[in-house]
């Protein structure tokens, strides 16, 4: 009876423990999609209104790890309320000494990544920058492959080729959306510093997910959050450094009383960056912990899309028929690697099934 016990509860337990990872999935995927196209707007408004402090951008883009502290709190309570007599009593920080200078070094490289994004985002619009973010997917899938050997199908490929033409494209047009009064070198400089973050931040994401493979520790959601908040303070502290030397303290009070739609609404956009953007990073690398660091980059690159037409209606920004074109061919990259990764999958449980129905009907000759 406790052996048959034992087998129903094992099914049970599985089928929980992927409920609670869909569900994660799903949460963070919303997360990133929030910070996805929340982010890049709310940060182009600062710099549309008067705001010119490119060291502060990149800093309110970690900056808001402290809120990391309450569902650490909440995690860590309820750690200690559900501990059983036998149990080991949760630690306070139970990240080791290896988790926590690989997520220093990651933190450090996505605060250089904040501040090549945050110029290139003072210079252009955002539904140009949106579009030439989209590369950001084929620097993820090499980075992937070398680095935690994603496999690529003739599907991801295909996707790669179009998302670099669509940027290709933008680029040949230089003027045509160049911003009023701006020179067509500055235009250049935001283009280039975009497709460097773009660049950057595709090897953040798969170095992420090596991280996780050669830690020893066994990977929770909660020890993820702790990542997350160790790589937020590095970068916020590489950010900070930067704002000290170009003195954006002391100018920060003088451009709120300069700003556009008031100081009030100044320090609102401040706040509301930075929380738009914890946001990303915490989607970010909670659907690294569900699924890969490729389906992250995924999820931000069909995000995109939507970012660039809410910046056309909010912000009134134009859109020429170069835009058109890279993002059908941004739209059509998506598909065929959605496509591809549908059919991949199809085929995985199709063997897993064969292979299933091998293992439990074993060959005639092998029957008495």
């Amino acid at each position: 009876m406790v052996e048959t016990d034992g087998r129903e509860e094992q099914p049970n337990q599985s089928s929980t423990m992927k409920t609670t990872k869909i569900f994660g999935l799903i949460t963070n995927s919303i997360f990133l999609g929030l910070g996805t196209s929340g982010g890049p707007l709310v940060m182009r408004l600062y710099f549309i209104h008067g705001g010119k402090r490119i060291w502060l951008s990149s800093f309110l883009e970690t900056a808001g790890f402290p809120v990391m502290l309450i569902p650490l709190s909440i995690s860590y309570i309820h750690q200690r309320c559900n501990k059983t007599t036998n149990s080991e009593k949760p630690k306070l920080i139970s990240m080791e000494l290896y988790l926590f200078l690989a997520s220093a070094i990651v933190g450090i490289l996505t605060g250089l990544d904040d501040y090549l994004y945050a110029y290139g985002v003072s210079l252009l619009p955002v539904s140009t920058f949106s579009l030439i973010q989209a590369s950001h997917l084929s620097f993820t899938a090499v980075f992937a492959f070398l680095l935690v050997k994603q496999k690529f199908t003739a599907y991801s490929v295909n996707s790669i080729v179009l998302l670099t033409i669509a940027a290709v494209v933008l680029a040949l047009r230089s003027s045509g959306d160049r911003p009023h009064g701006e020179s067509t070198g500055k235009y250049i400089v935001g283009f280039l510093m975009i497709v460097a973050a773009a660049a950057l931040y595709g090897f953040v994401l798969p170095l992420v997910e090596l991280v996780y493979k050669k830690t020893k520790q066994h990977i929770t959601y909660s020890l993820v959050m702790e990542i997350q908040f160790v790589m937020c303070f590095f970068a916020t502290f590489f950010c900070t450094i930067g704002m000290i030397i170009n003195n954006d303290f002391k100018v920060i009070p003088r451009e709120a009383r300069d700003y556009e739609l008031g100081e009030t609404k100044y320090y609102y956009v401040l706040v509301w960056s930075a929380m738009m953007w914890q946001f990303f990073f915490l989607g970010a690398i909670g659907v690294i912990f569900c699924a890969s660091s490729l389906l992250s980059g995924i999820i931000i690159a069909v995000f995109l899309p939507v970012t660039e037409v809410l910046a056309v209606i909010l912000y009134k920004e134009n859109f020429e028929a170069e835009k058109g074109v890279a993002l059908v061919l941004s739209l059509w990259g998506f598909a065929s690697y959605f496509y591809g990764e549908i059919k991949q999958e199809w085929k995985r449980n199709k063997n897993h099934r064969l292979n299933t129905e091998q293992a439990q009907c074993p060959p005639l000759s092998l029957i008495p």
